[in-house]
C-alpha cells in the first residue's frame, strides 16, 4: 500500500512527537477502521507510549484511494474509551 502524508500530517507529526514509521504500520495493520465524515476513514491503534508512558491511542484520518491511503491529519490521545468502538 502506498501511504501518501500530507503537509499538514507531516507538521503534525513533528509538533506531536509521532513517527512517520509508527503512522505507516498503524496503517497497513489497523487494529480498528471506522468510516467518518465526507468520505474519510479513521484508523486506530492502541500502544504503550514511552514518552507518555502509558497505553494511548494513535488516530489517522484519512482517504483510501485504490491502492494508497492519503493520510490529512494524526494524533495520539489517552482517551482511549472516548474513541475506541467495542465490538470492532
Amino acid at each position: 500500500m502506498n501511504i501518501i502524508l500530507t503537509n499538514h500530517a507531516r507538521f503534525e507529526l513533528k509538533i506531536r512527537n509521532i513517527s512517520e514509521e509508527d503512522v505507516k504500520f498503524a496503517v497497513r495493520n489497523p487494529q480498528q477502521k471506522l468510516p467518518s465524515k465526507k468520505g474519510r476513514v479513521i484508523i486506530q491503534n492502541k500502544y504503550y507510549d514511552k514518552i507518555e508512558n502509558k497505553e494511548m491511542l494513535l488516530r489517522i484520518i484519512g482517504f483510501e484511494r485504490g491502492d494508497s491511503f492519503e493520510v490529512i491529519t494524526v494524533y495520539k490521545t489517552s482517551k482511549i474509551k472516548k474513541y475506541w468502538k467495542k465490538g470492532e
